[in-house]
Protein backbone atom coordinates (compact mmCIF):
# COMPACT_ATOMS: atom_id res chain seq x y z
CA UNK A 1 0.00 0.00 0.00
CA UNK A 2 1.26 3.32 -0.75
CA UNK A 3 0.35 6.93 1.25
CA UNK A 4 0.54 10.15 -0.45
CA UNK A 5 -0.52 13.52 0.91
CA UNK A 6 -1.85 16.64 -1.23
CA UNK A 7 -1.91 20.08 0.44
CA UNK A 8 -5.53 21.55 -0.43
CA UNK A 9 -4.70 24.42 2.25
CA UNK A 10 -2.85 25.56 5.01
CA UNK A 11 0.51 25.55 3.04
CA UNK A 12 1.73 28.77 2.35
CA UNK A 13 -0.98 30.39 4.28
CA UNK A 14 -2.16 30.35 8.06
CA UNK A 15 -5.87 29.43 6.77
CA UNK A 16 -7.46 26.99 4.44
CA UNK A 17 -6.35 23.79 6.23
CA UNK A 18 -6.52 20.66 4.55
CA UNK A 19 -4.45 17.98 3.96
CA UNK A 20 -5.66 15.23 2.21
CA UNK A 21 -4.54 11.55 2.89
CA UNK A 22 -4.74 9.11 -0.06
CA UNK A 23 -4.30 5.35 1.00
CA UNK A 24 -5.39 4.55 -2.78
CA UNK A 25 -8.58 2.38 -1.26
CA UNK A 26 -9.60 5.14 1.36
CA UNK A 27 -8.85 9.16 1.40
CA UNK A 28 -9.60 11.32 4.21
CA UNK A 29 -9.16 14.89 4.68
CA UNK A 30 -7.09 16.07 8.47
CA UNK A 31 -8.92 19.78 8.50
CA UNK A 32 -11.70 21.33 6.50
CA UNK A 33 -10.70 24.97 6.58
CA UNK A 34 -11.95 28.18 5.08
CA UNK A 35 -9.44 30.35 3.24
CA UNK A 36 -9.97 33.94 4.74
CA UNK A 37 -7.98 37.06 4.39
CA UNK A 38 -6.44 38.80 1.20
CA UNK A 39 -8.69 38.15 -2.02
CA UNK A 40 -6.67 35.67 -3.82
CA UNK A 41 -6.67 33.24 -0.95
CA UNK A 42 -10.19 33.55 -0.07
CA UNK A 43 -11.24 33.06 -3.98
CA UNK A 44 -9.52 30.20 -4.06
CA UNK A 45 -12.98 28.88 -1.35
CA UNK A 46 -15.33 28.99 -4.62
CA UNK A 47 -12.60 26.91 -6.86
CA UNK A 48 -13.58 23.18 -7.57
CA UNK A 49 -12.61 20.79 -5.22
CA UNK A 50 -9.71 18.97 -6.66
CA UNK A 51 -11.00 15.37 -6.27
CA UNK A 52 -14.68 13.57 -6.74
CA UNK A 53 -16.16 14.44 -3.35
CA UNK A 54 -17.96 11.46 -3.43
CA UNK A 55 -14.64 9.53 -3.13
CA UNK A 56 -13.61 11.14 0.79
CA UNK A 57 -14.72 8.53 2.97
CA UNK A 58 -13.96 10.78 6.30
CA UNK A 59 -12.91 14.02 7.72
CA UNK A 60 -10.78 14.56 10.93
CA UNK A 61 -10.33 17.62 12.44
CA UNK A 62 -7.77 19.08 14.68
CA UNK A 63 -9.82 22.07 15.86
CA UNK A 64 -13.05 24.39 15.72
CA UNK A 65 -12.04 27.79 13.93
CA UNK A 66 -12.80 28.21 10.87
CA UNK A 67 -9.63 27.94 8.70
CA UNK A 68 -10.20 24.80 10.23
CA UNK A 69 -13.71 23.61 9.73
CA UNK A 70 -15.25 26.43 8.14
CA UNK A 71 -15.29 24.92 4.43
CA UNK A 72 -17.18 21.64 5.31
CA UNK A 73 -20.78 23.59 4.31
CA UNK A 74 -19.00 23.84 0.90
CA UNK A 75 -17.97 20.18 0.71
CA UNK A 76 -21.54 18.58 2.02
CA UNK A 77 -22.84 21.05 -0.32
CA UNK A 78 -21.14 19.19 -2.79
CA UNK A 79 -21.58 15.76 -2.07
CA UNK A 80 -19.36 14.80 0.98
CA UNK A 81 -21.93 12.20 2.80
CA UNK A 82 -18.93 10.73 5.25
CA UNK A 83 -18.31 10.60 8.91
CA UNK A 84 -16.41 13.84 10.55
CA UNK A 85 -14.71 13.05 13.40
CA UNK A 86 -13.81 15.63 16.30
CA UNK A 87 -13.71 16.39 20.31
CA UNK A 88 -16.97 16.41 22.10
CA UNK A 89 -16.03 20.39 22.35
CA UNK A 90 -15.04 21.08 18.84
CA UNK A 91 -18.40 19.39 17.71
CA UNK A 92 -20.11 22.07 19.63
CA UNK A 93 -18.08 25.31 18.84
CA UNK A 94 -18.02 24.21 15.15
CA UNK A 95 -21.73 24.72 14.82
CA UNK A 96 -21.54 27.87 16.70
CA UNK A 97 -18.90 29.05 14.58
CA UNK A 98 -20.74 27.78 11.14
CA UNK A 99 -23.98 28.86 11.93
CA UNK A 100 -22.56 32.35 12.10
CA UNK A 101 -20.25 32.07 8.99
CA UNK A 102 -23.34 30.58 6.89
CA UNK A 103 -25.88 34.08 8.00
CA UNK A 104 -22.68 36.00 7.24
CA UNK A 105 -22.29 34.53 4.03
CA UNK A 106 -25.75 35.37 3.28
CA UNK A 107 -25.56 38.69 4.55
CA UNK A 108 -22.34 39.29 2.59
CA UNK A 109 -24.05 38.52 -0.56
CA UNK A 110 -27.51 39.92 -0.19
CA UNK A 111 -25.64 43.28 0.65
CA UNK A 112 -23.04 42.92 -2.98
CA UNK A 113 -26.20 42.64 -4.12
CA UNK A 114 -27.83 45.61 -3.05
CA UNK A 115 -24.94 47.64 -4.10
CA UNK A 116 -24.17 46.64 -6.87
CA UNK A 117 -20.15 46.18 -6.75
CA UNK A 118 -19.96 41.93 -7.73
CA UNK A 119 -19.47 41.09 -11.17
CA UNK A 120 -22.14 38.53 -10.98
CA UNK A 121 -25.20 39.78 -11.77
CA UNK A 122 -26.77 37.78 -8.69
CA UNK A 123 -24.19 36.81 -5.76
CA UNK A 124 -24.18 33.81 -4.13
CA UNK A 125 -23.24 33.23 -0.48
CA UNK A 126 -20.63 30.04 -0.64
CA UNK A 127 -23.36 28.56 1.75
CA UNK A 128 -26.26 29.29 3.66
CA UNK A 129 -27.09 28.83 7.12
CA UNK A 130 -29.28 25.63 5.99
CA UNK A 131 -25.81 24.28 4.24
CA UNK A 132 -24.07 24.52 8.22
CA UNK A 133 -27.14 22.91 9.37
CA UNK A 134 -26.58 19.90 6.98
CA UNK A 135 -23.11 19.32 8.52
CA UNK A 136 -24.25 18.73 11.83
CA UNK A 137 -25.46 15.10 11.46
CA UNK A 138 -22.54 13.98 10.08
CA UNK A 139 -20.32 15.28 13.17
CA UNK A 140 -19.22 12.44 15.35
CA UNK A 141 -17.91 13.26 18.92
CA UNK A 142 -14.85 11.38 20.25
CA UNK A 143 -12.76 11.58 23.69
CA UNK A 144 -9.14 12.61 24.45
CA UNK A 145 -6.95 9.84 24.36
CA UNK A 146 -9.28 7.28 23.41
CA UNK A 147 -7.97 5.73 20.02
CA UNK A 148 -11.28 4.91 17.61
CA UNK A 149 -11.18 3.63 13.85
CA UNK A 150 -11.97 5.31 10.60
CA UNK A 151 -10.88 2.75 8.46
CA UNK A 152 -9.60 -1.19 9.08
CA UNK A 153 -6.50 -0.22 9.17
CA UNK A 154 -6.63 3.59 9.81
CA UNK A 155 -6.73 4.36 13.51
CA UNK A 156 -6.64 7.71 14.95
CA UNK A 157 -6.23 9.38 18.70
CA UNK A 158 -6.67 13.41 19.78
CA UNK A 159 -4.99 14.42 22.38
CA UNK A 160 -4.83 18.00 24.04
CA UNK A 161 -3.00 20.77 22.12
CA UNK A 162 -4.31 23.92 24.09
CA UNK A 163 -5.47 27.16 21.53
CA UNK A 164 -8.91 26.61 22.42
CA UNK A 165 -11.40 24.68 23.71
CA UNK A 166 -11.80 21.22 22.34
CA UNK A 167 -8.09 21.84 19.99
CA UNK A 168 -6.56 18.61 19.87
CA UNK A 169 -3.80 17.05 18.13
CA UNK A 170 -4.64 14.36 15.66
CA UNK A 171 -1.97 10.64 15.76
CA UNK A 172 -3.24 8.64 12.35
CA UNK A 173 -1.39 4.89 12.92
CA UNK A 174 -1.87 3.66 9.50
CA UNK A 175 -1.27 -0.57 8.96
CA UNK A 176 -0.27 -1.62 6.01
CA UNK A 177 0.54 -4.66 4.75
CA UNK A 178 4.05 -5.41 6.47
CA UNK A 179 4.37 -2.57 8.46
CA UNK A 180 2.69 0.48 10.24
CA UNK A 181 3.54 4.19 10.53
CA UNK A 182 2.23 6.83 12.64
CA UNK A 183 0.99 10.74 11.37
CA UNK A 184 0.92 13.34 13.22
CA UNK A 185 -1.11 16.48 13.19
CA UNK A 186 -0.20 19.19 15.67
CA UNK A 187 -2.99 21.75 14.59
CA UNK A 188 -2.58 24.59 16.22
CA UNK A 189 -0.90 24.22 19.69
CA UNK A 190 -1.50 26.97 22.51
CA UNK A 191 0.99 28.22 24.90
CA UNK A 192 2.58 26.58 28.23
CA UNK A 193 1.59 28.39 30.56
CA UNK A 194 -1.92 29.31 29.67
CA UNK A 195 -3.97 29.45 32.80
CA UNK A 196 -7.62 28.20 31.19
CA UNK A 197 -6.33 25.33 28.50
CA UNK A 198 -3.95 22.82 29.15
CA UNK A 199 -0.42 22.47 27.47
CA UNK A 200 0.24 20.83 24.30
CA UNK A 201 0.60 17.57 25.13
CA UNK A 202 4.28 15.82 24.29
CA UNK A 203 4.24 13.08 21.81
CA UNK A 204 6.94 10.82 21.68
CA UNK A 205 6.86 9.39 17.51
CA UNK A 206 6.05 10.55 14.49
CA UNK A 207 6.92 8.92 11.36
CA UNK A 208 5.87 11.48 9.02
CA UNK A 209 5.07 15.46 11.18
CA UNK A 210 2.56 18.28 10.38
CA UNK A 211 3.61 21.20 12.45
CA UNK A 212 2.00 24.96 12.91
CA UNK A 213 4.52 27.51 12.24
CA UNK A 214 2.00 30.71 12.94
CA UNK A 215 4.50 31.83 15.30
CA UNK A 216 7.46 30.06 13.43
CA UNK A 217 9.38 33.41 13.52
CA UNK A 218 8.63 35.49 16.94
CA UNK A 219 9.13 35.36 20.43
CA UNK A 220 5.73 36.33 22.84
CA UNK A 221 6.93 39.26 24.99
CA UNK A 222 7.63 38.65 28.50
CA UNK A 223 5.12 40.58 30.12
CA UNK A 224 2.43 39.70 32.65
CA UNK A 225 -1.15 40.71 30.91
CA UNK A 226 -3.05 40.56 34.01
CA UNK A 227 -0.84 43.59 35.67
CA UNK A 228 -0.70 44.97 32.27
CA UNK A 229 -4.79 44.99 32.43
CA UNK A 230 -5.71 46.14 35.87
CA UNK A 231 -2.90 49.30 34.92
CA UNK A 232 -5.60 49.94 31.62
CA UNK A 233 -8.33 49.87 33.66
CA UNK A 234 -7.41 51.86 36.72
CA UNK A 235 -6.31 54.02 34.25
CA UNK A 236 -10.22 54.59 32.87
CA UNK A 237 -12.03 54.15 35.71
CA UNK A 238 -9.53 56.51 38.00
CA UNK A 239 -11.09 58.96 35.06
CA UNK A 240 -14.72 57.94 35.89
CA UNK A 241 -14.66 55.98 32.71
CA UNK A 242 -16.14 53.07 30.72
CA UNK A 243 -13.59 50.49 29.22
CA UNK A 244 -14.44 48.34 25.83
CA UNK A 245 -12.68 45.42 25.12
CA UNK A 246 -12.86 44.27 21.38
CA UNK A 247 -12.98 40.43 22.12
CA UNK A 248 -12.73 36.95 19.74
CA UNK A 249 -15.78 34.98 20.89
CA UNK A 250 -14.22 31.70 21.47
CA UNK A 251 -10.58 31.47 23.44
CA UNK A 252 -9.73 35.23 24.02
CA UNK A 253 -12.89 36.57 25.83
CA UNK A 254 -12.94 33.49 28.29
CA UNK A 255 -9.45 34.29 28.96
CA UNK A 256 -10.10 38.33 29.65
CA UNK A 257 -13.44 36.95 31.92
CA UNK A 258 -10.14 34.48 33.81
CA UNK A 259 -8.02 37.51 34.80
CA UNK A 260 -11.12 40.16 35.51
CA UNK A 261 -12.04 37.52 38.22
CA UNK A 262 -8.61 37.38 39.43
CA UNK A 263 -7.83 40.54 39.58
CA UNK A 264 -11.26 41.37 41.62
CA UNK A 265 -11.05 38.64 43.64
CA UNK A 266 -7.28 39.85 44.71
CA UNK A 267 -8.89 43.22 44.79
CA UNK A 268 -6.33 45.04 42.00
CA UNK A 269 -9.11 46.07 40.25
CA UNK A 270 -12.45 47.31 41.67
CA UNK A 271 -15.51 45.42 41.44
CA UNK A 272 -17.53 47.04 38.61
CA UNK A 273 -19.93 45.57 36.27
CA UNK A 274 -18.80 43.74 33.36
CA UNK A 275 -21.05 43.15 30.29
CA UNK A 276 -20.56 40.35 27.61
CA UNK A 277 -22.49 41.55 24.80
CA UNK A 278 -21.71 38.86 22.43
CA UNK A 279 -24.25 36.05 21.42
CA UNK A 280 -21.49 33.77 20.43
CA UNK A 281 -18.88 34.70 23.05
CA UNK A 282 -21.74 33.90 26.14
CA UNK A 283 -22.17 30.06 24.06
CA UNK A 284 -19.01 29.57 23.84
CA UNK A 285 -18.40 30.56 27.59
CA UNK A 286 -21.12 27.88 28.48
CA UNK A 287 -19.57 25.13 26.83
CA UNK A 288 -16.61 25.56 29.44
CA UNK A 289 -19.35 24.36 32.27
CA UNK A 290 -20.43 21.63 29.54
CA UNK A 291 -16.58 20.44 29.55
CA UNK A 292 -14.69 20.14 32.89
CA UNK A 293 -12.53 17.60 31.63
CA UNK A 294 -10.92 19.81 28.38
CA UNK A 295 -9.82 22.82 30.76
CA UNK A 296 -7.51 23.91 33.62
CA UNK A 297 -10.39 25.97 35.61
CA UNK A 298 -12.86 22.30 36.58
CA UNK A 299 -12.20 22.91 40.57
CA UNK A 300 -12.96 26.70 39.94
CA UNK A 301 -15.82 25.63 38.28
CA UNK A 302 -17.55 23.63 41.18
CA UNK A 303 -17.58 26.75 43.26
CA UNK A 304 -21.06 28.91 43.42
CA UNK A 305 -18.26 32.02 42.37
CA UNK A 306 -16.49 31.35 39.22
CA UNK A 307 -14.62 33.36 36.63
CA UNK A 308 -17.94 32.61 34.37
CA UNK A 309 -20.40 33.21 37.27
CA UNK A 310 -20.55 35.97 39.22
CA UNK A 311 -22.42 38.71 41.01
CA UNK A 312 -20.42 41.59 38.60
CA UNK A 313 -20.81 39.79 35.17
CA UNK A 314 -23.99 40.32 33.25
CA UNK A 315 -24.43 38.46 30.00
CA UNK A 316 -26.55 40.28 27.28
CA UNK A 317 -27.89 37.99 24.40
CA UNK A 318 -30.53 40.73 23.09
CA UNK A 319 -29.79 43.41 20.87
CA UNK A 320 -32.14 45.83 23.31
CA UNK A 321 -30.05 44.78 26.11
CA UNK A 322 -26.82 45.83 24.31
CA UNK A 323 -28.76 49.18 23.18
CA UNK A 324 -29.22 50.19 26.91
CA UNK A 325 -25.10 50.63 27.06
CA UNK A 326 -25.06 53.12 24.61
CA UNK A 327 -25.96 56.03 27.04
CA UNK A 328 -24.52 54.04 29.62
CA UNK A 329 -21.53 56.38 32.22
CA UNK A 330 -19.47 55.43 34.95
CA UNK A 331 -16.88 52.49 35.64
CA UNK A 332 -17.62 49.15 33.97
CA UNK A 333 -16.09 46.96 31.40
CA UNK A 334 -17.88 45.93 28.00
CA UNK A 335 -16.62 43.00 26.12
CA UNK A 336 -17.53 42.27 22.83
CA UNK A 337 -17.09 41.69 19.42
CA UNK A 338 -15.05 41.47 17.18
CA UNK A 339 -11.59 41.16 18.38
CA UNK A 340 -10.22 43.86 15.33
CA UNK A 341 -13.69 46.28 15.95
CA UNK A 342 -14.42 45.02 11.83
CA UNK A 343 -18.13 44.20 12.60
CA UNK A 344 -20.38 43.30 15.39
CA UNK A 345 -22.13 44.54 18.48
CA UNK A 346 -18.66 46.49 19.21
CA UNK A 347 -19.19 49.02 16.84
CA UNK A 348 -21.68 50.51 18.54
CA UNK A 349 -20.09 50.79 21.78
CA UNK A 350 -17.64 52.17 20.23
CA UNK A 351 -19.50 54.13 18.09
CA UNK A 352 -21.19 55.54 21.67
CA UNK A 353 -17.96 55.72 23.39
CA UNK A 354 -15.09 56.51 21.81
CA UNK A 355 -15.76 60.49 22.01
CA UNK A 356 -15.57 60.56 25.23
CA UNK A 357 -11.98 61.19 26.88
CA UNK A 358 -12.86 59.90 30.16
CA UNK A 359 -13.33 55.90 28.78
CA UNK A 360 -10.86 53.75 27.92
CA UNK A 361 -10.24 50.80 24.92
CA UNK A 362 -8.42 47.92 25.48
CA UNK A 363 -6.99 46.07 22.43
CA UNK A 364 -6.06 42.12 23.41
CA UNK A 365 -5.62 40.57 20.28
CA UNK A 366 -3.31 41.25 17.30
CA UNK A 367 -4.76 43.42 14.75
CA UNK A 368 -4.29 42.71 11.39
CA UNK A 369 -3.33 45.43 8.64
CA UNK A 370 -6.68 47.80 7.72
CA UNK A 371 -9.18 46.35 10.60
CA UNK A 372 -10.65 49.59 12.91
CA UNK A 373 -8.39 48.20 15.45
CA UNK A 374 -5.42 48.46 13.70
CA UNK A 375 -6.21 51.99 13.16
CA UNK A 376 -7.10 52.84 16.48
CA UNK A 377 -4.04 51.45 17.71
CA UNK A 378 -1.98 53.95 15.58
CA UNK A 379 -3.49 56.63 16.47
CA UNK A 380 -6.05 57.95 13.96
CA UNK A 381 -7.88 61.04 15.17
CA UNK A 382 -11.14 59.25 13.67
CA UNK A 383 -12.51 56.38 12.94
CA UNK A 384 -15.48 55.48 10.08
CA UNK A 385 -18.13 53.71 11.56
CA UNK A 386 -21.36 53.53 9.94
CA UNK A 387 -20.87 55.60 7.72
CA UNK A 388 -20.00 58.20 9.96
CA UNK A 389 -16.33 59.53 11.26
CA UNK A 390 -16.20 58.85 14.41
CA UNK A 391 -13.97 61.11 17.02
CA UNK A 392 -11.30 59.18 19.08
CA UNK A 393 -10.72 60.82 21.99
CA UNK A 394 -10.82 57.54 24.49
CA UNK A 395 -7.73 56.57 25.32
CA UNK A 396 -6.62 53.14 23.58
CA UNK A 397 -4.81 50.38 25.62
CA UNK A 398 -2.73 47.03 23.61
CA UNK A 399 -2.27 44.16 26.11
CA UNK A 400 0.34 41.60 24.58
CA UNK A 401 0.53 38.17 26.28
CA UNK A 402 -2.57 36.88 25.55
CA UNK A 403 -2.21 35.00 22.53
CA UNK A 404 -3.60 31.48 21.61
CA UNK A 405 -0.93 30.60 19.69
CA UNK A 406 2.56 29.24 20.50
CA UNK A 407 5.27 31.01 19.66
CA UNK A 408 8.53 29.72 18.42
CA UNK A 409 10.40 29.08 21.68
CA UNK A 410 6.91 26.84 22.56
CA UNK A 411 6.90 25.34 19.53
CA UNK A 412 10.56 24.24 19.68
CA UNK A 413 9.98 23.02 23.32
CA UNK A 414 7.16 20.85 21.66
CA UNK A 415 9.19 19.46 18.89
CA UNK A 416 11.82 18.50 21.49
CA UNK A 417 9.14 15.86 23.17
CA UNK A 418 9.79 13.76 20.17
CA UNK A 419 11.95 10.83 21.40
CA UNK A 420 12.97 9.85 17.93
CA UNK A 421 13.21 12.64 14.82
CA UNK A 422 10.41 12.33 12.72
CA UNK A 423 11.78 10.76 9.03
CA UNK A 424 10.11 13.45 7.14
CA UNK A 425 8.15 17.16 8.66
CA UNK A 426 5.90 19.32 7.03
CA UNK A 427 6.02 23.07 8.20
CA UNK A 428 2.64 23.71 7.87
CA UNK A 429 -0.09 26.32 8.73
CA UNK A 430 2.42 29.89 8.11
CA UNK A 431 2.85 32.61 6.09
CA UNK A 432 6.59 32.56 3.97
CA UNK A 433 8.17 34.28 6.35
CA UNK A 434 7.80 32.21 9.62
CA UNK A 435 7.72 28.94 7.77
CA UNK A 436 10.60 29.50 7.05
CA UNK A 437 12.08 30.60 10.10
CA UNK A 438 10.88 27.40 11.79
CA UNK A 439 11.84 25.36 9.20
CA UNK A 440 15.85 26.50 9.67
CA UNK A 441 15.64 26.23 13.57
CA UNK A 442 14.55 22.68 13.25
CA UNK A 443 17.18 21.45 10.83
CA UNK A 444 20.09 23.34 12.75
CA UNK A 445 19.22 22.38 16.05
CA UNK A 446 17.43 19.26 16.29
CA UNK A 447 18.65 17.84 12.79
CA UNK A 448 15.25 17.01 11.53
CA UNK A 449 14.69 16.73 7.56
CA UNK A 450 11.69 19.59 7.05
CA UNK A 451 9.66 20.43 3.71
CA UNK A 452 7.55 23.65 3.60
CA UNK A 453 5.42 22.53 0.63
CA UNK A 454 2.89 24.07 -1.43
CA UNK A 455 -0.55 25.17 -2.30
CA UNK A 456 -1.89 21.81 -4.39
CA UNK A 457 1.75 20.05 -4.00
CA UNK A 458 1.31 15.92 -3.72
CA UNK A 459 4.17 13.63 -2.26
CA UNK A 460 4.40 10.19 -1.69
CA UNK A 461 4.93 9.38 1.93
CA UNK A 462 5.36 5.75 1.96
CA UNK A 463 6.04 2.95 -0.54
CA UNK A 464 4.55 -0.59 -0.29
CA UNK A 465 3.96 -0.51 3.29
Amino acid sequence: MDVKVKFLGGSGSVTGSKYLIDLGDFQFLVDCGLFQGPKDLRERNWDKFPMPVEDLEAIVLTHGHLDHVGYLPKIVKQGFKGPIYCTEATAELAKILLLDSGKLQEEEAEYAKKKGYSRHEDPQPLYTVEDAEAVFPLLVPQSFEKTFSIAKNVQVTFFHAGHILGAAIAKVVIQGDTQSKKLVFSGDLGRYHDPVLYPPTSIPKADVLWIESTYGDRKAPQVKPEAELASAINDTFDRGGLVIIPSFAIGRTQLVLYHLYQLMEKKKIPKAPIFLDSPMAIDATKLYLDYHNDHRLTAMLEENEHPFKHPQLHYFQKQQQSVTLNEYRGNAIIISASGMATGGRVLHHLFHHLPSEKNGVILVGYQAEGTRGRRLLEGEPTIKIYGQEVRVNAKIFQIEGLSAHADQDELMEWAEGFCDVPKLTFIVHGEKDSAEVLSQKLTEELGWHTIIPQYLESIVLFEGI
